[in-house]
């Protein structure tokens, strides 16, 4: 069994199927992207994956757990973490500070604790500040620790919510176009930080729009339109198919893929 397995998932709004029967799976250490049009589902699967919404039909299962359904702070301790097509940062606050913020979702700590300030909550926040220093530095971004976090590059926010996802040792990351709003530079960037997320064995679930960085990075490309899964598989598979081609890219897809990609 893969790291995630997603089989039939489903969801309706108002009598329209968002997304329709939707089934693959991701392994561990392996890149799986989901492109498609406009409205045609990506987000809202990632939405039920993470627990956003609940589907109104199929199951999600990790690590050959079944977690349809579950709430984000109990997908974070089994190992599911996942950023935001609009970014979630606290501009006025330090990067460093954005990064601990990442760890609340792995803390145990209890309330009376925190009021009474005992030994195992400066543990904590030391452990906290420490571990998000090391991811600083994983993200490059160590040297821009102590500045405001409105004052970095959009590139360099994609990065900084990438180290906050990681705050909770995930085993699978999904990331909702990472690369939006970057330029080619930002763009090499978070594509090699993702393919050494991937060589550390973390599964990935990428959606993304960018077809340079999706044929360049993925082992696999799940398509949707319209809710529905129309393709799968290796990326110069799909990038071949000719239902991909009329539905995600229009009449000139072919040409406008491969130039892309």
């Amino acid at each position: 069994m893969s790291l995630l397995d997603v089989s039939g998932l489903g969801i309706t709004f108002g009598g329209l199927k968002a997304v329709d029967d939707v089934s693959f799976a991701v392994p561990a250490g392996e890149i799986v992207s989901v492109i498609g049009p406009n409205g045609a589902g990506k987000t809202t699967l990632f939405n039920m994956i993470s627990g956003v919404y609940l589907p109104g039909r199929g199951t999600v299962h990790l690590n050959g757990v079944e977690v349809t359904g579950q709430t984000p702070d109990k997908l974070a301790p089994m190992g599911l973490a996942r950023t935001f097509q609009n970014l979630q940062i606290f501009h006025e606050m330090s990067v460093l500070d954005n990064a601990v913020a990442g760890f609340h979702l792995r803390e145990r700590g209890s309330v009376w604790a925190d009021l009474l300030g005992l030994p195992s909550v400066r543990r904590r926040a030391t452990f906290a500040r420490d571990g998000a220093m090391k991811l600083l530095e994983r993200v490059r971004l160590g040297d821009l620790a102590e500045e405001e976090a409105g004052n970095l590059s959009y590139g360099q926010l994609k990065r900084l919510e990438i180290a906050r996802a990681l705050a909770v040792d995930p085993k699978i990351l999904l990331l909702d176009e990472p690369a939006a709003g970057c330029n080619a530079v930002e763009t090499e960037e978070i594509d090699a930080l993702i393919a050494e997320l991937a060589g550390e064995g973390i599964a990935i679930l990428l959606v993304e729009h960018d077809m340079k960085l999706v044929m360049k990075i993925s082992n696999h490309v799940v398509v949707l339109d319209q809710g529905r899964k129309i393709a799968e598989g290796p990326p110069e598979q799909v990038s071949q198919n000719p239902e991909v081609i009329a539905a995600y890219l229009g009449a000139d897809g072919e040409e406008a893929l491969h130039a892309e990609g």
